[in-house]
Formats: C-alpha cells, structure tokens, sequence
C-alpha cells in the first residue's frame, strides 16, 4: 500500500481544513468522487494534469486507512 502521508496533507488555510494533496487545491474528496463516478486514473490525470497516478493511489490509500481505523474503533 503507497504511503498516503507523502502526498496528502490538512492545511487549515486551504479548503477549509480538508485533507488535500500536496501543493495542490485538490482535496481527497474529489479525487474519491471522481473515482466513485468512474473516471479512470488517466482520465483524471487527463483532466487535472496537476495530478499523477501515485497522488490518487494515496487517496485510495487514505480512505482505506481511514476505514480500517473506524472499524477498529468500533
């Protein structure tokens, strides 16, 4: 599993506090949506050239971790 802390960061002064990809505006939010309403990685890096493939495995990686520690916790 990629190392999400190498790519995605929380910055109170942008987006609010969101979870979003380093040195970007690009938060983990719309990367998972995009992929939820199945755009592929390549039409994603396409579209937002900012991007590349590891930054969206990460967010990948994220929402992974994050479900796992709410299992966890549960």
């Amino acid at each position: 599993m990629i190392d999400y802390k190498e790519y995605i960061t929380i910055n109170s002064e942008v987006r609010f506090g969101k979870t979003i990809i380093i040195g970007t505006r690009i938060s983990v939010f719309d990367v998972l949506n995009w992929l939820a309403n199945g755009l592929t990685m390549k039409e994603i890096t396409i579209d937002f050239p900012e991007l590349n493939e590891n930054q969206i495995m990460a967010c990948l990686s994220y929402a992974a971790d994050k479900e796992h520690k709410t299992l966890i916790a549960s």
